[in-house]
C-alpha cells in the first residue's frame, strides 16, 4: 500500500502486442499507489496497466491464481461478473516493455464507478457483501492450487517480529522521536498471541480471499450504487475471513483516513461498522463456523494493528517502503492507527 509509483507513458511495443492502435487516447485513471493504470480508447474502451514488478516480484503468479479463480466461477458462479485480463494477440495475458515491466488490458465495465471514501451505510454495507460473495463463490476452490503472491501478507506474527527487528537496529535519535509510538504498539502485542491462538487452533478456516478490501477496490452502479463487481485482484490468494473483514473496518469505520494528522478526527461510526458487518455476513455467515462467528470482532482490531506495525516498522527503517512526502508521515500514519486501534479495542 502506497510504495511510490512513477509517471510513465504507453510503449509502443505493447500497444502493438495489444492490438491496440498507437494513435489511442489515453490518461492515468483511478487513485492508486501501486500500479500505473490508464483509461485507454480505441475502438473501445479499456482499462491497461501497468505492473509494479518491484512490489509483485512474480507477476506470473497473479496471472495464473485469477486464471483458475475464473474458470472455477465460470463453472460453479456462471452468472457471476469476475473481471480477467484481456489476452494479447499471441494469448498471453501479460505483455512485458524492454524494461521488463508487464502489462495487462482489461475491458472497461461501462457505468460504474469507485469511491475512495465510505459516506452512508449503503455503501459500507454494499462493498463488504461485495468482497463476502467474492469468498463464497470460490469456497469450495481448492487453496492449494492458490501461490501467494505476497509472502505473509496479513501475518500478524511475523509483522510483529519486522517491528521488533526494525527496533533493534534504528538509532536511538530515530526510536526517540516515535517513542509514545513505540509503546502503544508494544502494549497492543497481546494481539499477536490471540493471533496465533486462532490460527493455530485451526479456528480459521482457509479460503481465497480478496486481501486488499479498500471501499474503492469495488466497482459501483452509478445509477444504483449497487456494488457491480470486485476489482484489484492481485493479492487474491488464500486467506482467511478476518483480513478481508478487518480491512473494511479498518479503512470505513473512521470518517478520516490513515493521513489524517488530527487525531481528534477519527471517530468509530458505530452505524458504518455495522453496515459492514450485515453486508460481510449477508454473504458469508451461513459458511463460517461458531469460532469464525466468535472472532468477527478481532477481525479490525487485527488489521488495524497490522498497519500500524508496518507503518512505524518504515519510519524505523528510514521510509524505504511507502512513499512519503514530508519526513514524519510515517510517524502520522502510525499514530493514527494506533489512535483508531485504541477507539476499535473499546468500542468492540
Amino acid at each position: 500500500m502506497n510504495p511510490k509509483k512513477i509517471n510513465v507513458s504507453i510503449p509502443s511495443t505493447v500497444l502493438d502486442s495489444f492490438g491496440l492502435s498507437r494513435s489511442a487516447q489515453y490518461e492515468p485513471i483511478g487513485s492508486g499507489h501501486i500500479h500505473q493504470t490508464f483509461l485507454l480508447t480505441d475502438t473501445k474502451a479499456f482499462i491497461l496497466q501497468r505492473v509494479n514488478k518491484t512490489i509483485f516480484t512474480e507477476p506470473e503468479i497473479i496471472a495464473t491464481n485469477n486464471r483458475i479463480a475464473a474458470q472455477y466461477l465460470s463453472i460453479h458462479s456462471p452468472a457471476y461478473l469476475f473481471i480477467t485480463a484481456l489476452p494479447d494477440k499471441m494469448g498471453n495475458e501479460l505483455v512485458y516493455d524492454h524494461d521488463g515491466f508487464p502489462w495487462r488490458l482489461y475491458p472497461l465495465i461501462e457505468n460504474t464507478n469507485t469511491i475512495d471514501f465510505v459516506t452512508t451505510e449503503t455503501e459500507a454495507y454494499e462493498a463488504a457483501k461485495g468482497f463476502a460473495r467474492l469468498t463464497r463463490n470460490l469456497d469450495g476452490v481448492r487453496c492449494e492450487l492458490f501461490k501467494p503472491t505476497l509472502h505473509r501478507f496479513h501475518d500478524l506474527a511475523w509483522r510483529y517480529q519486522q517491528f521488533e527487528t526494525e527496533l533493534a537496529d534504528a538509532s536511538a535519535e530515530v526510536k526517540a522521536q516515535v517513542k509514545e509510538e513505540i509503546e502503544a504498539a508494544k502494549n497492543f502485542q497481546y494481539l499477536v498471541k490471540e493471533y496465533n491462538d486462532l490460527i493455530n487452533s485451526g479456528s480459521l478456516k482457509e479460503r481465497i480471499t480478496h486481501n486488499d478490501t479498500k471501499i474503492n477496490n469495488i466497482l459501483f452502479d452509478k445509477i444504483t450504487q449497487k456494488a457491480v463487481c470486485v476489482i484489484d485482484l492481485d493479492t487474491l490468494m488464500p486467506g482467511y475471513f478476518i483480513y478481508d473483514l478487518g480491512d473494511l473496518v479498518r479503512t470505513c469505520v473512521s470518517p478520516v483516513s490513515e493521513e489524517e494528522e488530527d487525531v481528534s478526527k477519527i471517530e468509530f461510526r458505530k452505524s458504518i461498522y455495522d453496515a459492514i458487518l450485515s453486508g460481510y455476513l449477508s454473504e458469508m455467515k451461513g459458511r463460517m463456523s461458531t469460532a469464525e462467528i466468535n472472532a468477527v470482532p478481532f477481525a479490525g482490531k487485527m488489521m488495524t494493528y497490522i498497519m500500524a506495525l508496518r507503518f512505524l516498522a518504515d519510519f524505523l527503517r528510514g521510509n524505504t517502503y511507502y512513499h512519503i512526502t514530508y519526513p514524519n508521515q510515517n510517524k502520522v500514519r502510525a499514530r493514527n492507527q494506533l489512535y483508531l486501534l485504541n477507539i476499535l479495542t473499546q468500542s468492540v
